[in-house]
Order: C-alpha cells, then sequence, then structure tokens
C-alpha cells in the first residue's frame, strides 16, 4: 500500500506546476503586460476613495522591478513580492534535494505556518509603514 501524501509533496508538485506556467507566462510578460502596464497610469480604487496606500501597494511595481533585475527596488516598492519569490525557490530547492536525496538530504524543509504569518505581518507593515511616510512625513510614493 502506497503512504499518503505529505503536505511538502504535494506542495512540491504545485510548485513544479507553478514553475512550468511561469516559464510559459514570463517572455510573454516581459513582450506584452510590462510595455502595456508602462504605457498606461493603473488607477487604485482604495487610493481614489481614502486617499491612503492599500495593503497591496506597490505590488505591481514591486514585479516589474524584480523582472528588471532590480531587487532592492522590489522591496522598497512591496517586500511581499521578493520575499514570496525567494521563499519559492527556497523550498523547491531543498525539496528538490530531498527528492533525488542529493548531497544526502533526506528530507527537505518543512513548510510552516510561520511563512504565511510572515506574509501577513509583511502587507500590514508594508501598508502602516507607506501611509505613516505620506500622512506623517508628506511622502507620497507613487
Amino acid at each position: 500500500m502506497k503512504e499518503p501524501e505529505t503536505q511538502e509533496e504535494a506542495l512540491y508538485r504545485v510548485g513544479l506546476i507553478w514553475l512550468g506556467v511561469a516559464i510559459v507566462l514570463i517572455p510573454i510578460v516581459n513582450k506584452f503586460v510590462i510595455p502595456w502596464l508602462e504605457s498606461r497610469p493603473l488607477g487604485c480604487i482604495f487610493w481614489e476613495l481614502c486617499g491612503a496606500y492599500c495593503p497591496g501597494c506597490g505590488g505591481t511595481r514591486a514585479v516589474k522591478a524584480l523582472f528588471h533585475g532590480h531587487i532592492l527596488q522590489a522591496l522598497w516598492y512591496h517586500p511581499l513580492v521578493p520575499y514570496s519569490v525567494a521563499l519559492y525557490f527556497v523550498l523547491m530547492f531543498s525539496w528538490t534535494l530531498a527528492r533525488f536525496h542529493l548531497f544526502g538530504v533526506k528530507r527537505g524543509l518543512q513548510f510552516r505556518a510561520g511563512y504565511l504569518y510572515a506574509m501577513l505581518v509583511i502587507i500590514a507593515g508594508n501598508f502602516i509603514l507607506k501611509n505613516v511616510l505620506k500622512f506623517c512625513f508628506g511622502i507620497v510614493m507613487l
């Protein structure tokens, strides 16, 4: 009888699917989507209604910065984007080593709820920091 699949094995399969999707979509996004985004101003409903940054504000700019290799700029725009990419690669690398028993690795990193809690902290921190800078110091980052 086959052993039940672990959470890490299921996430590894999903990660491989996402990698395949990314390999197909990244050239398309670079060729068509990013130039389209750069050619038109994107409005934010939250900004229009409240005059404040939303919790996801800067995400699109962070993705564009990462596409161009500007990691520090992506961190400034929205730190969740580079955090998510780094977490993906660390976990996938670890699980790949474990799956093929490379370098004597028998088990990859465990996926922990703390990774998701860290994402929530990053989103809240980004939201608070940008709005404090805007309302207390008049620094607008659009």
